[in-house]
């Protein structure tokens, strides 16, 4: 049987398998958001000829409705008191690349594979970070207060400036966005350090490799310090006041994983007490942030509402990561982007 969907070869995700047996020749799939305009078409034409039952369900009674013979849930979240209700689905598909909205004891112990859309998202955010950054370095907040006093303060503008080349960037969680703001990072003439869960072949463009425990060493010797860590229960918190102690007081912490990885007390003490130099912050803990939360006032901090994930392209590439991995399940080979369940990521 040939399809119609491939992407090149060298797909850089860890995989895993489905038999054939384990499914049929038809499927009955879940979309559990409200699809962009064409989605539905677009599943239809990748398996030309195969009975696919399509059927959004964007709350938990419509799911509950609809699971009963699903094989395949496109969506982000799936109420644990559902999953018994599951007990044909093969596969969950998530459109984000965190998956802690969508993780729970009951999915752990089932049988079913969850995939990320790990690949969608790091070209704009990884773009997202260095702008922050770039806007730190050229002292760009300050200029754009003082653009709407029409004040030509050429002296405070300038004197807060500085070049990034020659600099230190560490980065917390060297995963695909980890890789992509280290490439970018890169061309900017930065030096680059990365914090990796596990010991592997450093890429050639990072210079030093540290595992979890040598984080306090990373985080002394960055100019810049990046978190695109997940959300898991190992990791939430994991920069913490003595992680903000550690770091140098002309440093800048940037984060656009997840706000739960960040200590925010800690941060804002951080802030306050000039231990750092500023943050640029794309999530915060909770979410949206709270009008009373200090961080809305402070000078040091550029603040943006979870938008970092946002391309008019996302959707491009996300589509495209679902439908390989939809003829993939349909042919019974390896999956592409697969969940560690347990792990969180």
């Amino acid at each position: 049987r040939g399809f119609l969907l491939r992407l090149p070869p060298g797909y850089p995700f860890p995989v895993t398998h489905l038999s054939l047996g384990d499914i049929s020749m038809g499927h009955k799939i879940i979309v559990g958001f409200d699809p962009q305009p064409g989605l539905i078409e677009t599943i239809r034409s990748a398996l030309p000829g195969e009975d696919l039952e399509i059927i959004t369900a964007t709350d938990d009674e419509a799911l509950a409705q609809a699971l009963p013979g699903a094989d395949i849930l496109l969506g982000l979240r799936l109420n644990p008191d559902l999953v018994p209700l599951a007990s044909s689905l093969r596969w969950i598909q998530t459109i984000s690349a965190g998956v802690e909205k969508l993780v729970s004891p009951a999915l752990i112990n089932s049988d079913i594979v969850i995939t990320n859309a790990s690949g969608a998202h790091a070209p704009q955010i990884s773009e997202h970070i260095l702008a922050m950054l770039l806007a730190f370095a050229r002292n760009l907040p300050t200029a754009y207060r003082a653009q709407f006093d029409a004040d030509w303060d050429y002296d405070t503008i300038a004197r807060g400036s500085f070049e990034l080349e020659g600099k230190t960037i560490g980065v917390i969680g060297l995963g695909d966005l980890g890789d992509a703001v280290a490439v970018k990072a890169r061309a900017f003439g930065l030096d680059i350090l990365a914090v990796r869960n596990r010991p592997t072949a450093k890429p050639a463009y990072v210079d030093e490799i540290f595992l979890p425990a040598q984080l306090p060493e990373l985080l002394s010797r960055s100019d810049f310090v990046v978190d695109t860590l997940p959300l898991t229960p190992n990791t939430r918190h994991m920069i913490g006041a003595p992680e903000f102690a550690a770091m140098r007081d002309s440093a800048y912490f940037f984060n656009a994983g997840r706000g739960g990885t960040v200590d925010q007390e800690a941060l804002i003490s951080a802030l306050q007490s000039g231990a750092i130099a500023g943050a640029g912050l794309d999530v915060t803990d909770p979410e949206p942030l709270p009008p009373e939360s200090p961080l809305w006032k402070m000078p040091n901090v550029i603040i943006t509402p979870h938008t970092s994930g946002y391309s008019p392209r996302v959707r491009e590439r996300f589509t495209r990561i679902f439908l390989d991995n939809l003829a993939r399940f349909h042919a019974g080979e390896p999956l592409a982007n697969v969940v560690n369940a347990a792990a969180g990521y």
